[in-house]
């Protein structure tokens, strides 16, 4: 049974568009345990995970609806794909959520398990070309 205070799942998100700022990108680094100079400076270029923290610019209403349970949810998996270099520091992206994919497994334990896996596009606010995608695999535990 869904929790009732999530909203209805939904296919797609909005648009959001943001700026890579160099003291994001360098904290983050910092977090990652980075201490390659590459992550540091005016024109630092983005740790290879940095992109799973658009989450932060992305308002709750803007994002993917799974329809899962939050209390039950597991991380599954993340991957990242770069088309080119990564971004730099000052690259202006629009981000975008997708669901891909959805099914259903039986648990070890018993119980079905619900799978949802979203893929965000992250293209150049410009030209809107493709600059990278992150695809994560969101699992809804079984109910006890």
């Amino acid at each position: 049974m869904a929790d009732t205070n999530q909203p209805a799942p939904s296919k797609i998100g909005a648009p959001i568009d943001f700026i890579v700022e160099r003291g994001a990108v360098e904290r983050f680094a910092a977090a990652a345990q980075s201490t390659s100079p590459e992550h540091r400076g005016d024109d630092a270029i983005i740790h290879p995970t940095f992109l799973m923290s658009v989450a932060q610019w992305m308002n709750p209403e803007d994002r993917v609806q799974t329809g899962f349970d939050r209390a039950r949810v597991l991380h599954g998996s993340q991957e990242f794909r770069y088309v080119g270099e990564p971004p730099r520091a000052g690259a202006r992206l629009t981000a975008q959520e997708r669901i891909v994919d959805r099914f259903e497994k039986e648990g070890r334990r018993g119980g079905l398990m619900r799978f949802a896996v979203v893929e965000t596009e992250f293209r150049d606010a410009h030209s809107r070309d493709l600059v990278a995608s992150m695809r994560m695999t969101v699992i809804e535990r079984a109910a006890s």
